[in-house]
């Protein structure tokens, strides 16, 4: 009982037992999504003003960083969950492999690259800031300098 029917059960074409994880991932990364879109959102709304400057300041916070990184990592993945199920219903034969290949492909590409940007942001906030200190410090040292003459 509960195996199918007899001939599913010859053909292989049972139950796979994957089903409700799968959905259960889809729905904790759609979560996942609205709770950081949510937070981002209200971030924004809390900026003084939407200036680059601003924003790219704000984005190099590690707070507003993390989020970013959480949100990219969970929408690719929530995409992946999405497009494997329609994959797995729509594409048949030797091409499925190939497409659910690729779709893993894509997906680690995107998320990868928006990682990458993420990092490449927060760093570069770090390094003006630490330009900006060791410009006050210079400017500092000189002007103590020239006082003590």
């Amino acid at each position: 009982m509960g195996e199918g029917t007899d001939l599913g059960r010859v053909r292989g074409l049972g139950s796979a037992h994957h089903g409700s994880h799968h959905w259960l991932l889809q729905r904790y990364t759609a979560a996942g999504n609205l709770l950081t879109v949510l937070f981002l959102a209200v971030s924004f709304v809390a900026l003084p003003d939407l200036a680059y400057p601003t924003v790219h300041a704000w984005l190099g916070r590690p707070l507003p960083a993390l989020a970013i990184a959480l949100l990219v990592v969970s929408v690719f993945w929530h995409a992946r969950l999405g497009l494997q199920v329609l994959v797995e219903d729509y594409v048949h034969g030797a091409s499925r492999f190939a497409a659910i290949l690729l779709l893993n492909l894509a997906v680690f590409a995107g998320a990868g690259a928006g990682l990458l940007f993420v990092v490449q942001t927060v760093t570069a906030v770090a390094g003006e800031q630490s330009t900006k200190d060791a410009m006050a410090a210079a400017m500092s040292s000189a002007m103590s300098q020239q006082g003590g003459r």
